[in-house]
């Protein structure tokens, strides 16, 4: 009898222990993380299901979304639903959120997101106030009518917004363009060093807008660009690239981001997400 209390004692124990702990979480970081499935563009393209079972099989509970790589959404919602995958967030191109954002709240209803985000303003390099301006006011009216609908709208930093301006940069004036009460924003922080900028200082001064974060780490010698574009292969595993996480983690928990989504866009991405989950979990700061 003592035996057997002993052994379901130990059972509870590890089922407490395997429940409080998610995959790409440790000691330190707590996440909540999940995936940003963009980063297995390519596999989607060819296998719909196939790839959610991968990512599935990474690990992973919850995704963000970047279309629905041709399947109707209500069906894409139904493929994530069998394998237990939660939509938190999701991208959606400027144009639909310049020209018909209900059709993004009825999209984004549809999978249950809490954020609604836009990942890149159109323009010609080099990107400039005016475009900024448009941008700003774009995103204030996308937010004020998706919070109608009860959802969160961001704008996904891309490098290009931290081109000089004033005594600042033009991210600068986006952020004093827009609602704080609308427009929130998502930190890819692979687009925050590439430009030159200081993560650290970006969330001190920017505190609780930045509620969603890209972990996404960059090869040590990536040329410096304003442009928001950098060959894939400079998309390393998470610890293996010049980005400070432990400090940008801390800094970020200080400033209220509430989801981290993995983003992976080197043509390895399938055998470096997991790699860079375990660098999560056994990371100590």
């Amino acid at each position: 009898m003592l035996v057997c209390s002993v052994v379901a004692l130990f059972l509870t124990s590890v089922q407490h222990s395997t429940a409080q702990h998610s995959r790409g979480t440790g000691p330190s970081f707590k996440g909540p993380v999940g995936l940003q499935l963009y980063s297995l563009r390519d596999q989607f393209k060819s296998d719909v299901p196939g790839t959610l079972d991968k990512v599935k099989g990474m690990g992973f509970k919850y995704v963000e979304l970047a279309g629905t790589y041709g399947v109707p959404p209500d069906k894409f919602k139904q493929l994530l639903d069998v394998r237990g995958l939660k939509a938190v967030s999701g991208h959606f191109p400027y144009e639909q959120c310049r020209d018909n954002i209900e059709q993004i709240a009825r999209e984004a209803k549809i999978f249950g997101l809490e954020y609604v985000g836009c990942s890149w303003i159109p323009h010609q390099d080099p990107f400039d106030d005016k475009t900024t301006r448009e941008a700003a006011a774009v995103f204030n009216l996308a937010g004020e009518t998706l919070a109608k609908h009860g959802l969160k709208f961001f704008y996904h930093t891309h490098g290009y917004e931290f081109l000089p301006y004033g005594n600042g940069t033009l991210f600068d004036l986006l952020a004093s363009e827009t609602n704080p009460k609308y427009v929130r924003f998502q930190m890819d922080v692979f687009w925050i060093v590439n430009p030159g900028q200081d993560p650290l200082k970006l969330l001190a001064k920017y505190g609780n807008r930045f509620e969603l974060m890209h972990v996404k780490d960059m090869k040590v010698g990536t040329p410096q660009a304003f442009t928001g574009h950098s060959d894939v292969t400079n998309s390393v595993v998470l610890g293996q690239g010049v980005i400070d996480w432990p400090n940008i983690f801390r800094a970020a928990k200080k400033a209220g981001v509430k989801w981290y989504f993995v983003e992976d866009e080197s043509p390895s991405a399938e055998t470096q997400i997991p790699k860079s989950l375990s660098y999560l979990e056994q990371l100590k700061f």
